[in-house]
């Protein structure tokens, strides 16, 4: 391994430790409240069969491994930090489900090959370097196996700036989706379906205690539907991306 990917590794570990000890993100939690997709991701992962081999790449006490685990899925959670794989360990005892936790480099599984039913995470594929994190998934999926990501998009000026102007919540190695990665996951796999939200949706933040305020964001979130259907390039001011990635080459 170069020593500028060893040094990008432990820029991730040291963050990751102190992210989850710190809650870092706290401040923002807010913004995530109003997210579309993470509950059209939790909608795939509810489809995922009882017996089903997952594994979930980047875990910790909110992992979507509990739930997978508590539904009958035979469940591998890993992450860089330790203090992440701890916590989950002890979220997994306290609600009584059965699933394993370990520390690994998602940019070189430590699995045989044809191994998993389902590769699942979220927001965790920007920290990778995506071509050999990609290459990882499709080796250790079966060739019926499947791919679910919910990961942030580079393509929003507005939300570009906001993270510009927020370093202490992110790490300088971070890479939100572009669609050239679109392609770059074409190369290993043969079919990808891309599902996009929150532009309109986002002004939600603003109405989450305001009276009808949810019934409001629901129709923020049907437009956005709509406009990303029928206008191509609202795609990008999305500001998540759900990927799901079939037919491993």
């Amino acid at each position: 391994m170069a020593s500028s990917d060893a040094d990008k590794i432990e820029r991730e570990r040291q963050f990751h430790d102190h992210r989850f000890e710190t809650n870092v993100r706290a401040k923002a939690q807010r913004y995530y409240s109003v997210e579309a997709g993470r509950g059209r991701y939790h909608e795939l992962l509810d489809a995922i069969p009882s017996g089903a081999r997952v594994l979930e790449y980047g875990c910790g006490p909110g992992s979507a491994a509990f739930d997978l685990a508590a539904h009958g899925a035979e469940v591998v959670g890993i992450d860089i930090s330790q203090v992440a794989i701890d916590k989950a360990t002890a979220t997994a005892k306290e609600r009584g489900v059965s699933a394993a936790f370990t520390t690994m480099n998602a940019e070189a599984l430590e699995f045989p090959d044809d191994h998993f039913d389902y590769v699942v995470g979220t927001g965790i594929l920007h920290h990778l370097d995506l071509e050999l994190a990609t290459d990882q998934i499709r080796r250790v999926l079966k060739p019926t196996g499947t791919g679910i990501f919910l990961e942030p998009m580079g393509t929003n000026p507005i939300i570009n700036m906001y993270r510009n102007r927020t370093p202490a919540m992110r790490t300088p190695d971070e890479h939100p989706i572009v669609f050239s990665d679109f392609t770059l996951f074409g190369r290993y796999f043969g079919q990808i379906t891309t599902e996009f939200f929150d532009v309109a949706g986002l002004a939600g933040i603003a109405l989450k205690k305001v009276p009808g305020g949810k019934r409001v964001t629901r129709g923020l979130h049907a437009v956005d539907k709509r406009l990303f259907k029928w206008i191509p390039p609202y795609r990008r001011l999305a500001w998540m991306t759900l990927v799901t990635l079939r037919q491993p080459r």
